[in-house]
C-alpha cells in the first residue's frame, strides 16, 4: 500500500523521463540488462529517487506498461467511435495490431515481460490483472455503444468478444514476434474473419 501511495504521488515531467527511461533502456539493452543506475543516469534522477518511488525494477516495468496501454487504449478510444460500420471497426482493430508489429515490438515485449513477471510476484500480479480488467471494460464499453447507436450487431456479449479481440491480438503477437521471417498475412486475415463472425 506505501509503495503504492508513492507512485501515485510521482507525476509531471519527472515521473514521465523516468519511464520514458526505462521503456528506451529495455530497447536498448533489454530487460535483464535494464539497471536502476542505467535509468536514473538517463533520466537525469538519483537511484535512490527511482527505489523511493517504485521500490523495484520489476514495479517500474509495470508502470512503463500501464502508461502505454493507457495512452494506447485513449488512441484506440477515439479510432473506434469514429467507426461508422463493423467493416470499419474491424479494419480498425486490425490496422492497431498491424502498427504495434511492425513499429513497436517492445511495447509487445514488455508487456509479456510483465505477464511472466505477474507469475511470480503477487504485486505485479494484481496490478496486471487491473490493467487486464480495465482494458476489457474499455472496449467492451465501446462495443455496447456502437451496438446501441445501429452501427454494430454483436453475436455475443460485449466484455466477450472484447476478451476475444485481446486474447487474439495478444496470441497472434506472440506467433509473429516469434516467426518474424513468415508470413502472416493469411493468419491474420483468418483471425481478421474470427472477429467478423463476432461483430456485423
Amino acid at each position: 500500500m506505501e509503495a503504492a501511495t508513492q507512485r501515485s504521488q510521482l507525476s509531471g515531467e519527472k515521473a514521465q523521463r523516468i519511464v520514458d527511461a526505462m521503456r528506451a533502456s529495455v530497447a536498448l539493452r533489454g530487460v535483464a540488462g535494464s539497471t536502476f543506475d542505467h535509468v536514473a543516469r538517463d533520466a537525469g534522477v538519483s537511484r535512490g529517487l527511482l527505489h523511493y518511488y517504485f521500490g523495484s525494477k520489476e514495479r517500474l516495468l509495470a508502470e512503463v506498461v500501464k502508461r502505454d496501454t493507457e495512452l494506447r487504449m485513449a488512441s484506440l478510444d477515439g479510432q473506434l467511435a469514429a467507426a461508422s460500420s463493423a467493416e470499419d471497426f474491424i479494419a480498425m482493430l486490425r490496422d492497431t495490431l498491424e502498427s504495434l508489429i511492425r513499429d513497436d515490438t517492445e511495447f509487445l515485449t514488455l508487456s509479456f515481460e510483465v505477464f511472466t513477471l505477474s507469475r511470480r510476484n503477487p504485486d505485479i500480479a494484481t496490478e496486471f490483472t487491473q490493467l487486464v480488467r480495465r482494458t476489457r471494460q474499455q472496449v467492451a464499453a465501446v462495443l455496447a455503444a456502437k451496438q446501441a447507436e445501429g452501427v454494430l450487431e454483436l453475436r455475443a456479449e460485449p466484455e466477450a468478444i472484447a476478451e476475444i479481440i485481446f486474447g487474439l491480438g495478444d496470441g497472434l503477437a506472440l506467433r509473429i514476434l516469434g516467426e518474424p521471417d513468415r508470413d502472416h498475412r493469411a493468419t491474420v486475415a483468418a483471425g481478421t474473419m474470427a472477429v467478423a463472425a463476432l461483430i456485423r
